[in-house]
C-alpha cells in the first residue's frame, strides 16, 4: 500500500457572498488554484503527471465543476475531473476519495479540494404543478419523508437547547474565533483573485459584549445569531494528494485515515463525533494525543457539542479561528481546514499530529487524521 500525503495547499481568500467574488462562477475560483497547486508541485520538483482533479461542491451548476476548472487552469485535456457531494463535507470527502486512490496504487498524484459560489448559485425549481406555478427550493431534502430535516440554523439551535449550550458560551466561543483570525496571518496560503487578497468576513473587535446585542437569527427563543455562526461565502480550496515516495523531502502531511458516520438527522450538528471516534479507534489514537483540530465552525453549538461529547481540549479546535470568523463556502470548506491544517502543522515546532471534520446536513460527519511527516 502506497502511504498517501498532502502537499502544496492553497486557498482562496473566503469573500462573503455578493461582495468581492458575486460574479465569479466556480470555475472563476476554482482555476486559479489548481493553477498554483500545481505550479507549486513543478516549483518542488514533482513533474508527474496529474491523475485526476477531485472537488467537492454543493450547489454549482452542474455540468461538473472539477472537469470544467481544470481545463481553465490549463491542465491539459488529458487531465480528468470529477465533482463529488456529500454537502459541507464534500471538499474532505473529495480529499479522501483522491487519498484512497492513492492508497490503492490505482493513481500516483491527484489534486483534490473544494469550491462554492453561493454568489453564482443558480436557482432551482421543482416541476410545476401548471406551468404557471413554479416553486423555487433554497436547497434539496437533506432526509425523505418520514425523517426529520430541518434546516441547519434551526438545527443549531435545537442542539444548543438539547445539551444545555447557553447563548453565553456560543458568544464566547464566537469571540475567541473572532479574535484569533483577526489576528492571524494567512497570506502564505492564499492564491488572490483579482482585488482580494484577504478573507473577507474577519473583522476585529468582535467581543462577548458586542455579540451580545445581536439578536437570534432563527427564531425568537433561538442562541444562534450571525455573530456566532458562519456567514454565506465563496471560495475554493485545493493540495496536491500524492504517495510519500514522490514527495520525498518535502513538506507534506501524512493522511493516517478517513471516516464517514451518520447520525440522527435531527440533529446533524453531532455527525462528527461517530466520525471522530470510528476514524481514532481505527488509528489507535487518543483524543489527548491531538496537537490541532480544526472542525467546520458552522454554528458555535455545533462546535461546543462536539468538543463536549468527545472530551476536547478546546485550546486545540481552530486555534487560528475558523468559520465563524473567516466564512463557510459549503463544498470547499472541508478542504479549507486541511488547508489550515497544513499551514499551522508544518511551522518550525508545529503539532505532530492533527483532525480536521466536517458536520453535514442529514446527519451525516467526516474526519481525517494527518500528522507532520518529519
Amino acid at each position: 500500500m502506497n502511504v498517501p500525503v498532502l502537499v502544496a495547499p492553497r486557498r482562496t481568500p473566503i469573500g462573503n457572498a455578493g461582495h468581492g467574488f458575486a460574479d465569479l462562477t466556480t470555475t472563476d475560483l476554482a482555476a486559479p488554484v489548481l493553477r498554483e497547486v500545481l505550479s507549486c508541485l513543478r516549483e518542488l520538483g514533482i513533474d508527474a503527471e496529474v491523475d485526476d482533479v477531485v472537488l467537492g461542491n454543493c450547489l454549482g451548476p452542474g455540468g461538473d465543476p472539477a472537469r470544467v476548472a481544470a481545463l481553465q487552469a490549463g491542465l491539459g485535456v488529458h487531465v480528468p475531473g470529477v465533482t463529488v457531494d456529500r454537502q459541507c463535507g464534500s471538499g474532505l470527502d473529495a480529499v479522501m476519495q483522491a487519498a484512497l486512490r492513492v492508497r490503492g496504487g490505482a493513481d500516483e498524484l491527484i489534486v483534490a479540494g473544494g469550491v462554492e459560489s453561493a454568489s453564482t448559485a443558480p436557482w432551482r425549481f421543482w416541476p410545476p404543478v401548471s406551468a404557471a406555478d413554479p416553486v423555487r427550493y433554497t436547497r434539496a431534502p437533506f432526509a425523505p419523508p418520514g425523517f426529520p430535516d430541518p434546516d441547519m440554523g434551526v438545527a443549531a439551535d435545537d442542539l444548543a437547547r438539547v445539551r444545555g449550550i447557553s447563548r453565553q458560551r456560543q458568544d464566547a466561543y464566537a469571540a475567541r474565533s473572532h479574535t484569533l483570525a483577526a489576528a492571524a496571518d494567512f497570506s502564505s496560503e492564499i492564491v488572490a483573485i483579482g482585488e482580494v487578497h484577504r478573507d473577507e468576513r474577519i473583522r476585529s473587535g468582535m467581543t462577548e459584549a458586542r455579540l451580545a446585542r445581536l439578536r437570534p437569527s432563527f427564531g425568537v427563543d433561538g442562541t444562534a445569531t450571525a455573530g456566532n455562526c458562519c456567514g454565506i461565502s465563496d471560495g475554493a480550496a485545493a493540495l496536491a494528494v500524492t504517495t510519500e515516495s514522490l514527495a520525498a523531502g518535502m513538506p507534506a502531511l501524512r493522511i493516517l485515515g478517513s471516516a464517514v458516520a451518520g447520525t440522527d438527522p435531527a440533529f446533524p450538528g453531532l455527525g462528527p463525533v461517530p466520525a471522530i471516534r470510528k476514524l481514532l479507534q481505527r488509528n489507535g489514537v487518543d483524543v489527548a494525543d491531538l496537537g490541532i483540530i480544526e472542525i467546520t465552525e458552522a454554528f458555535a453549538s455545533v462546535v461546543l457539542a462536539v468538543s463536549d461529547e468527545l472530551g476536547l481540549d478546546e485550546s486545540t479546535i481552530c486555534p487560528e479561528g475558523g468559520a465563524i470568523a473567516m466564512g463557510h463556502p459549503w463544498g470547499a470548506s472541508g478542504a479549507i481546514l486541511l488547508v489550515r491544517l497544513a499551514s499551522q502543522m508544518l511551522r518550525e515546532g508545529g503539532p505532530a499530529l492533527g483532525l480536521a471534520a466536517c458536520a453535514i446536513g442529514g446527519g451525516q460527519g467526516i474526519a481525517m487524521l494527518v500528522e507532520r511527516v518529519s
